[in-house]
C-alpha cells in the first residue's frame, strides 16, 4: 500500500517593504482645529455676546446721541458717517470679547493639557499653531461681520427717519462695515499669540487687555512727543482707522501696522511651540 503525499505548502514570504506613513495634510489639522473651536461652550457664548453687543451699542447711540432734526444739512452730509458710527460703536467693546475668546482658544489647551494630545497628532507642531490661527481668524471676521451687519440693518430705518438715509452699496459705507469686522479678526489675531506665548489664560487675557486698554491711557498722560507717536502705533488705536477713519495712517497701512503686530508676537509663539515642551 503506497502511502500518499502531500506537498506541504510553502509559506508565505515575509514582506520587507516598509509600510508606507501616513501623510497628514493640513487640510485635516484645519478641520480638527473646526471642530475643536466650535464645539467649546466659550467660544459659542462669547460669540453671541459679540452679536448681542453690536446690535445693542449701534440702537443705544442712534437714540442717545444729538444727530440734528431731520431734513438738516446735516443729515444730507453725515448720513454714511452715522450709519457706520451707528453700526461699528460696538466694536470698541466688542474687541475686548475677541480678544478673551482669542485667549482662551489657545490658553484652554494648555490649562486641560488638551495640546499634548494635539500635538502628538502632528508632531511637526507648528501645522496646530497656523491650523489654529486660521480658524479663529475667519471664524471671527465672519460673526465680526455678520453682528454689524445685523446692526446696520437694525439701526438704518431708525437713522432714516430721522433723515440720515445710507446705501449698504456706499464704498464710504461698506468698507468700514468691512474694515470693522477686518479689525475684530485682526485684534483676536494678536491677543491669541499672546496667549500663544504665556500659555496662562489670565496672564494673556491681562496682556491682551492692557496691550488694548492700559497702555494707550497711560500713554495719554505722558505729554511727550514720543509718547503721542507711540500712541498712534498702538495695535488698539492704528487698528480704528479701518471703520473710523484716521489722519495718520490710511487704511491699508493701518492693515500692515496691525499684521506688523502679530508678526512680533507670532514669531516668539511659533519659536517656544517648536523647543519647549508642552
Amino acid at each position: 500500500m503506497s502511502a500518499a503525499t502531500t506537498a506541504a505548502p510553502t509559506p508565505a514570504r515575509a514582506s520587507h517593504q516598509p509600510m508606507p506613513e501616513p501623510r497628514l495634510r493640513f487640510g485635516g489639522v484645519l478641520k480638527s482645529e473646526w471642530i475643536k473651536l466650535t464645539t467649546l461652550r466659550s467660544t459659542i457664548w462669547a460669540y453671541v455676546i459679540l452679536v448681542v453687543l453690536q446690535i445693542a451699542m449701534g440702537v443705544l447711540m442712534v437714540f442717545t446721541l444729538d444727530l440734528g432734526p431731520q431734513g438738516s444739512p446735516a443729515a444730507a452730509d453725515g448720513a454714511a458717517t452715522a450709519a457706520v458710527f451707528a453700526a461699528t460703536l460696538g466694536v470698541m467693546f466688542n474687541q475686548l470679547v475677541i480678544s478673551v475668546l482669542g485667549v482662551l482658544v489657545i490658553s484652554g489647551e494648555y490649562g486641560t493639557g488638551q495640546i499634548r494630545s494635539s500635538l502628538t497628532a502632528v508632531p511637526r507642531r507648528l501645522p496646530v499653531l497656523w491650523a489654529k490661527a486660521l480658524v479663529f481668524a475667519v471664524t471671527s471676521f465672519v460673526v465680526g461681520l455678520v453682528a454689524i451687519l445685523a446692526s446696520y440693518a437694525v439701526t438704518w430705518p431708525l437713522l432714516s427717519a430721522r433723515g440720515y438715509t445710507s446705501s449698504l452699496l456706499d464704498p464710504e459705507v461698506w468698507a468700514h462695515l468691512v474694515g470693522a469686522a477686518g479689525y475684530l479678526a485682526l485684534i483676536g489675531l494678536v491677543a491669541f499669540f499672546l496667549g500663544a506665548v504665556l500659555r496662562h489664560t489670565a496672564g494673556g487675557i491681562a496682556a491682551a487687555v492692557g496691550l488694548l486698554r492700559v497702555v494707550p491711557t497711560e500713554l495719554s498722560f505722558i505729554t511727550a512727543e514720543w509718547a503721542t507717536v507711540l500712541g498712534q502705533w498702538l495695535p488698539g488705536v492704528v487698528g480704528q482707522t479701518l471703520f473710523f477713519g484716521g489722519d495718520v495712517f490710511e487704511p491699508w497701512q493701518a492693515v500692515l501696522v496691525m499684521l506688523g503686530w502679530i508678526a512680533v508676537v507670532a514669531t516668539p509663539a511659533a519659536i517656544l511651540l517648536s523647543r519647549r515642551d508642552a
